[in-house]
């Protein structure tokens, strides 16, 4: 027994003198805290305690991990956005090496003329937002990131924009990329994949914009949504927009849901207007306020939902533009019964544009009122919304779960096409009866939207067992790109069906 406990150790020390000559020694830890800090996050996974974390700070030196994994059969687990996490998606399933691409945070380049950018993973949203603007570009934002959301991981993800007119494809703003696959083998999709060097069509006026190929093939999305189970990005490229130069903000408050689907469908349809969301008033009050007490405040004077669009103008003629498009939306408006309004009560206008605009501020606005969350969101038509706000809150009324600590966030994409609905449940993470609670209430809402058609296009934790119950065709097919990709399970094994 002692000689294996001597062999194992000895076994770990070579492994970690191996990493520290790919990355070099300051770049390789296992310390217990680093370690512990990435064995669990704020999720219900269960995870286990990694080997080491080790810092890559470019793509030769990926490549050279994958590669060593291949060769010692111990797992990788990429992680670009720094904590809080909250899905379980960078918790390792089997321990293994955590691979902190955080380091990895030069924007490669800016491109105005074909509004994207190239970026490393560790890139945060602020970061690329700051040298953008600086050229009359925005960035396309998520709801309020955390300041630590990777823009790249975020863009994996498919989390939704906020302007729905710019989002044309589930993919959207994510371009091109540079992977390294389960298999050590680097390769470069869409554009970016040649004919030459990104230098050589650089200089023949190529932005590496288009996602598609090479040939016929989108192989970006392969990696896109795999949670690091097929390879890592070394580095992306992201669709920009131009920055607006004059900018008004409107918000409808109603007490359902049901009573602005139409009047959205017709902004969307029309392409009237950038930002546009639905928030109940907990995740309103809790985006503008930053405590439990001023959330309790906020939120008493608002309406139970809030549709929220702003009207934007741009370099030409923007104020002319904005006051058409208001004058449209006003008349769409009043043909619904509906009555926009600038302001509302405990609602800050200029302070909502801000927070619509940039990174959230600390503390994170989801972990503000209760100290954390457990999150449930899906795809669905925005019709069929009012629907699931019912069964979610029909679940909670079961379960005994508060519902005044259900939040609802709604976010029309691909131009109305569909949307992206989520339910923020906060809790108390200091409370073991809260946590038990929230934990029943999330596996029980969970299996009921999904028998009422919700699509969990984002499986994490016990979304994935339940998907991979109901589609055996689809796992079979998903492991067979998982054989060609990453052959010796490397990746993030655990995640999703392998």
């Amino acid at each position: 027994m002692a000689n294996s406990i001597r062999t194992g150790h000895e076994r770990d020390i070579d492994h970690k003198r191996q990493l520290q000559d790919i990355v070099g020694a300051g770049n390789v830890s296992d310390e217990p805290a680093a370690l512990e800090k990435h064995s669990h996050d704020l999720s219900f996974t269960a995870g286990s305690r990694p080997l080491m974390v080790v810092r890559p700070k470019q793509a030769q030196q990926v490549q050279e991990i994958v590669r060593w994994a291949n060769q010692t059969l111990i797992p990788l687990v990429p992680v670009s956005s720094g904590p809080p996490h909250f899905r379980g998606d960078s918790v390792p399933s089997l321990g293994g090496v955590v691979v902190d691409l955080s380091g990895m945070d030069r924007i490669l380049r800016i491109d105005r003329r074909n509004r994207v950018a190239m970026v490393e993973p560790g890139v945060t949203f602020g970061a690329l937002k700051a040298e953008v603007e600086k050229q009359g570009m925005r960035v396309m934002l998520p709801l309020a990131p955390r300041t630590t959301k990777s823009v790249v991981g975020s863009y994996l993800e498919r989390e939704p924009i906020l302007v729905p007119k710019y989002h044309w494809d589930m993919a959207d703003p994510l371009c091109c990329t540079e992977v390294v696959f389960g298999t050590g083998d680097l390769f470069r999709t869409g554009a970016a994949a040649g004919p030459g060097t990104l230098e050589e069509q650089w200089q023949s006026g190529q932005a590496q914009k288009s996602p598609v190929g090479p040939g016929p093939s989108d192989l970006f999305r392969v990696v896109q949504g795999a949670q690091g189970t097929l390879g890592i990005l070394t580095w992306a490229t992201v669709r920009l927009e131009l920055l607006p130069s004059v900018r008004r903000l409107f918000m409808v408050g109603c007490e359902k849901v049901d009573a602005v689907i139409d009047f959205v469908y017709r902004l969307q349809r029309l392409k009237l207007g950038d930002e546009c969301l639905i928030l109940d008033q907990l995740n309103l009050a809790s985006i503008l306020a930053p405590d439990a007490r001023t959330i309790e405040e906020c939120r008493s004077a608002l309406p139970p939902y809030v549709l929220i669009f702003v009207i934007a103008g741009y370099e030409r003629l923007p104020e002319e533009r904005v006051a058409y498009q208001t004058r449209d939306a006003e008349q769409i408006a009043q043909s619904f019964g509906l009555h926009p309004l600038a302001t509302l009560p405990g609602v800050d206008s200029r302070q909502l544009l801000r927070a619509l605009s940039e990174p959230s501020a600390e503390p994170y606005w989801k972990l503000r009122y209760q100290g954390n969350i457990a999150e449930i969101f899906f795809l669905t038509t925005l019709d069929r919304s009012p629907l699931f706000v019912e069964v979610m809150h029909h679940v909670a009324r079961e379960t005994g779960f508060p519902e005044t600590s259900i939040g609802t966030y709604i976010q029309p994409v691909q131009q109305g096409r569909s949307c992206h609905l989520e339910f923020d449940l906060a809790f108390d993470p200091g409370d073991k009866m809260a946590v038990a609670l929230t934990k029943k209430t999330l596996e029980q809402a969970s299996k009921a939207l999904m028998h009422r058609g919700a699509f969990f296009s984002r499986p994490y934790g016990i979304w994935s067992e339940l998907i991979s119950n109901q589609y055996a065709e689809n796992v079979a097919a998903l492991r067979k790109v998982k054989r060609i990709f990453d052959p010796n399970n490397v990746m993030n094994p655990g995640k999703l069906c392998f």
